[in-house]
């Protein structure tokens, strides 16, 4: 059996990032109940896919944006945590988990025609983090650590 105490940090980033996950899906699903009782209220259909409510938008855009995301930062920080270090994997993971709790705040709450510039402040630290695990990894791989 493998001891799991050194790898703590990343399993509770990886932990808490699934759990963040399953919060933007819950509201997606809060936006969408919102969204049929006020179109019904007003009469109208509610058109989950095609009718391009901007509230709909964002919630979805806040958790694929999380999804597209999932594979890569998941592997890297494992891969960073094994071949280089737990403590450094936990702290960028914590980097990167703030970063993505910050997209939709920053975001907002709707979108508009394009994306607001602010979300370039939770972007481009998740980017980061993803080269820093890159690089230690890479660097691992090929002896140069």
């Amino acid at each position: 059996m493998i001891d799991a105490t050194p790898y703590q940090g990343p399993i509770l980033v990886t932990g808490a990032y699934i759990l963040l996950y399953y919060l933007f899906q819950i509201r997606i699903n809060r936006v969408k109940s919102r969204l049929r009782r006020e179109y019904a209220g007003r009469g109208e259909k509610f058109d989950r896919y095609f009718g391009q409510d901007r509230f709909m938008l964002a919630a979805d855009r806040t958790q694929l944006n999380m999804l597209e995301h999932m594979p890569p930062f998941l592997l890297l920080m494992w891969l960073h945590a094994v071949f280089v270090s737990p403590l450094s994997a936990s702290v960028a993971g914590g980097v990167y988990l703030v970063a993505r709790i910050g997209h939709p705040i920053l975001m907002g709450s709707r979108l508009g025609r394009g994306i607001r510039l602010a979300v370039l402040i939770a972007t481009v630290p998740g980017y980061l983090v993803i080269v820093y695990l890159l690089a230690g990894v890479a660097g691992a791989a090929f002896g140069l650590l």
